[in-house]
């Protein structure tokens, strides 16, 4: 009972669409409506910049940390990996916005690889941070990163529940950006602009 409990948390947990409450509350706006109409932190930042933008990102991380970590303390790896899993389920359909798209499952993803494994988290931020310095495309960076998350969950030899975790999470990750990977071939896809010069999205 305590594992399935675990799980529906996660699940819960993953469904809170702060990407579309947090405008909600400061703009009074409704994120759908604007960018690439995806609740996610990527569209949040876009659209408003950091002041709204890294507070939803950190929110979805935490979102996948707590239900990874709740389901490692009750039932270990195997049940850790699965609430994380349903974590990032609820963040793609969440409940709270009746089963409708949500956000693209990135964020929540790497929430809940710190809490199943840590060493390969923080080489995916470091990686992200620096393909997206590269690029300015926060699509390639968060898809080149899913891609080192399989494979460092295998060179590294976690257990298999967690190995199991990385591959099916990337390749997730990565289908649930077809649509950017089509803007990417198509020269259309959405390009921030470092800080250092005017914050505005090309």
């Amino acid at each position: 009972m305590g594992d399935a409990l675990a799980i529906l948390g996660g699940y819960l947990l993953g469904s809170l669409p702060f990407g579309y409450w947090v405008p909600r509350l400061v703009r009074s706006e409704d994120i759908r409506s604007k960018g690439s109409g995806n609740v996610g932190a990527s569209n949040v930042f876009r659209v408003y910049g950091a002041s709204l933008g890294i507070p939803v990102a950190l929110l979805d991380l935490a979102k996948g940390f707590v239900a990874a970590s709740l389901g490692l303390w009750i039932g270990g790896p195997l049940i850790g990996v699965l609430a994380g899993a349903a974590a990032m389920l609820g963040h793609a359909r969440p409940v709270f916005l009746r089963f409708q798209k949500g956000g693209k499952m990135a964020a929540t993803a790497g929430g809940a690889t710190f809490a199943l494994a840590p060493l390969v988290a923080g080489l995916c931020v470091a990686i992200w941070l620096a393909v997206f310095a590269l690029t300015r495309f926060a699509s390639v960076a968060t898809i080149v990163t899913a891609v080192v998350l399989g494979v460092l969950v295998i060179a590294l030899d976690y257990p298999w529940p967690i190995v199991l975790f990385g591959i099916v999470g990337a390749i997730a990750v990565i289908a649930m950006h077809h649509q950017n990977i089509r803007r990417l071939a198509a020269g259309t896809e959405h390009r921030f602009d470092l800080p250092l010069r005017k914050t505005r999205i090309d």
